[in-house]
C-alpha cells in the first residue's frame, strides 16, 4: 500500500488486492468454519453446473470438509439452488435466498426481456405467474413440464418462453436430488416460499448487499459490486456507506471501498497452490479480474460457450486449468493443464491438491499433467 505525493486515499496495487481477495475467500489458509457459514460468507457459490462445483468450492476453502456436510444442508433445506447474482444459479443459505432474490429481480427481468421479450408480447404475466405458482407448489416441476402445462391454455405461445417467464417472475428453487453429489435428477422447481415455509424479505437492503460483497470480495469498486450481482447504478449505495468504510485507489486511480476490519495482508504474504472449482466466483466477481486472473489467460479459463474452467492458482494468480474426469469404468483422473512450466515445488503442491480432490471424490485415482505448449 502506498500514497501518492498529493493528498488522497492510499493506493493498493494488484498484488495487494489479490492477497486481500484470497484472504477473504479463505484461499490463503483453509478455514474451520462450517459449510453453511462459508456458503453465507461467500454470498453463495455459483452452481448451475450440478453438482460438483459447490462441493469443490468448499473443499478448496475448508479444512476437513466432507460430502455430507453440504448434502445435509441441501436435503435439510438450509441451503438452496436458485437464480440470483447475474441471473445464474447459485447455492445460497435459506436466509440469503429470501433476501437476495427480491434484490436481483431487475437482473432477471432484463434477462427475460433480452432473451424472450418478443415471444411474451401481450401476455398477462401476472396471470401466468399465479398459474405457475399453483402448479409448482402442487409438485416440483421441470421447466419442460411446467412450460407444457402453461402452454395448454396458451397454445399460440412458446412453452420454453412461458417456463422462463415463470423462472423470472417467481423465486423458483431447484429441489433435491438435483445438486447433491453422487445422485442424479432433473432440475425440478418449486417456489422458495413453499420450500422454506417463509416469505421473501419485504424490504431487502442494497446496503447489506454491498457490505456482503466487500466482506467476501473487497476491496472493490462500484463496477466490481455491479459485476458480482448484475445490478446497475450501485455507486450511490457505496457513496452513502462511505462514512463507515475505508477508501483506497487502485493503480488506475479508481476508488476502492472496503470494510475497516477486513483483512488486507501484506503483498509479500505467501499464497499456496490451490485448485479452485469450475465457475468459481473468485474469477467472476470483479469488473477488473486481473487481481487473480492475468488478462492473457482469461480466454483459456472463460470459454466462448460460457464455460468457466477450474483454475490452478500459483502465487495467488491463475496459472493453469484443471478438471476431474471419470471414465466408464469409474476410474477418476485429475488433469492439470499449466499455462507455463511449473517449478518443482509448485508442481508437487499442485499434485498434492489434486490428490486431495481425488480422496474427496471417492478414493483412488490418477493425477496427470498436460504440459504447457
Amino acid at each position: 500500500m502506498s500514497r501518492s505525493p498529493a493528498a488522497g486515499p492510499p493506493v493498493l496495487g494488484a498484488r495487494a488486492l489479490g492477497r486481500a481477495l484470497l484472504a477473504r475467500q479463505h484461499l490463503l489458509t483453509r478455514s474451520t468454519m462450517t459449510a453453511g457459514a462459508m456458503v453465507r460468507h461467500l454470498g453463495g457459490l455459483q452452481a448451475q453446473a450440478a453438482p460438483r462445483p459447490p462441493y469443490l468450492g468448499l473443499l478448496s476453502r475448508l479444512d476437513g470438509f466432507a460430502h455430507e456436510d453440504l448434502t445435509a444442508l441441501i436435503e435439510g433445506r438450509e441451503v438452496v439452488r436458485i437464480a440470483l447474482q447475474r441471473g445464474t444459479i447459485h447455492l445460497v443459505t435459506a436466509d440469503d435466498c429470501l433476501t437476495l432474490r427480491p434484490l436481483v429481480q431487475p437482473v432477471l427481468d432484463q434477462g427475460l426481456r433480452s432473451a424472450y421479450g418478443k415471444r411474451l408480447t401481450g401476455l398477462d404475466l401476472d396471470a401466468l405467474a399465479a398459474e405457475a405458482r399453483v402448479l409448482v407448489e402442487e409438485e416440483p416441476l421441470t421447466f419442460r413440464r411446467l412450460g407444457a402445462l402453461l402452454a395448454a391454455g396458451r397454445p399460440d405461445r412458446d412453452p420454453a418462453a412461458l417456463a422462463q417467464a415463470a423462472r423470472c417472475l417467481l423465486p423458483l428453487v431447484q429441489v433435491p436430488p438435483r445438486g447433491v453429489w453422487g445422485r442424479s435428477g432433473a432440475a425440478a422447481h418449486t417456489t422458495a416460499e413453499h420450500w422454506l415455509g417463509r416469505p421473501l424479505d419485504p424490504a431487502p437492503s442494497p446496503d447489506d448487499l454491498a457490505l456482503r460483497h466487500l466482506a467476501a470480495f473487497g476491496p472493490a469498486t462500484a463496477a466490481d459490486l455491479q459485476k458480482w450481482c448484475g445490478l446497475s447504478r450501485l455507486g450511490p449505495v457505496l457513496k452513502r456507506l462511505e462514512p463507515q468504510l475505508l477508501t483506497f485507489r487502485d493503480e488506475h486511480g479508481r476508488t476502492l471501498y472496503d470494510l475497516p476490519d477486513a483483512p488486507r495482508p501484506d503483498p509479500s504474504v505467501p499464497a499456496p497452490v490451490r485448485l479452485v472449482a469450475p465457475f468459481d466466483n473468485l474469477v467472476l466477481s470483479h469488473a477488473d479480474r486481473t487481481r487473480v486472473l492475468p488478462e492473457e489467460y482469461r480466454p483459456r479459463v472463460m470459454t466462448q460457450n460460457g464455460i468457466v474452467l477450474g483454475i490452478l492458482l500459483v502465487d495467488g494468480l491463475v496459472a493453469g486449468s484443471w478438471e476431474l474426469t471419470e471414465d466408464e469404468s469409474g476410474e477418476r483422473t485429475v488433469v492439470i493443464r499449466p499455462f507455463a512450466a511449473l517449478g518443482r515445488a509448485d508442481r508437487q503442491a499442485a499434485e498434492a491438491e489434486a490428490e486431495r480432490v481425488l480422496a474427496f471424490a471417492g478414493g483412488s485415482g490418477t493425477v496427470r499433467f498436460e504440459e504447457a505448449g
